[in-house]
Formats: C-alpha cells, sequence, structure tokens
C-alpha cells in the first residue's frame, strides 16, 4: 500500500512560475500598446508647450484660434482679434497652427 503512494508522479512544475509567466506578458503588451506610446505623445506636447513664443498661433483645447501676446511660465496671454485679450494657462493650449501647417507641407 504505501507502495503506490511513494511511486505517485511529483506535481508538475513550479506553480510561483506559470502564474508569474502570464502577468508578466500582460504587464509587458500594456507596456508596449498603452504606456509607451502616451509617455512619447506627453512628451512631446510639453516641447510643443516650451517651445512656444510670442507671435505663435495657437488653438486652445476649447478650439479658440488666437496669436500669443506674452508668456509667463504658467500663463498665455491671447490676441483673439484686434482688441480682445484672453488669459490661459498654458496647459490650455492644444496646438500650434504655425508649427502644424509647417508640418504638413513637408
Amino acid at each position: 500500500m504505501f507502495h503506490f503512494a511513494a511511486t505517485a508522479a511529483p506535481a508538475a512544475g513550479n506553480p510561483l512560475i506559470t502564474l508569474v509567466v502570464p502577468f508578466a506578458i500582460m504587464f509587458i503588451v500594456f507596456y508596449f500598446l498603452l504606456i509607451r506610446p502616451q509617455k512619447k505623445k506627453q512628451q512631446s506636447r510639453n516641447q510643443m508647450l516650451r517651445a512656444l513664443q510670442k507671435g505663435d498661433k495657437i488653438v486652445t483645447i476649447g478650439g479658440l484660434h488666437g496669436t500669443i501676446v506674452s508668456l509667463t511660465d504658467d500663463t498665455v496671454v491671447l490676441l483673439v482679434n484686434d482688441a480682445t485679450k484672453l488669459t490661459f494657462e498654458r496647459n490650455a493650449i492644444s496646438h500650434s497652427v504655425s508649427a502644424a501647417a509647417s508640418s504638413e507641407s513637408k
């Protein structure tokens, strides 16, 4: 009777490895499909915001078009028409029209 118990097959593989490997593969897939592209997009947006200068034509997140009159570290004053100046946070800028137009023509 004890002889049969001693000849039983041992458990196959390490259960820790079979649990960790699928999670590692999922993390790698998420990194390359979601995290890495989002980081690159954020870096390019931060670079665009740092490169803004007085006189650039921009579009805000709300769709307002204007020309930059003055800049500080965190605010931008836009000239919307001949007499209207509006102050926005620098983060409220969606994109620069002059930079977008030059990149489309290339």
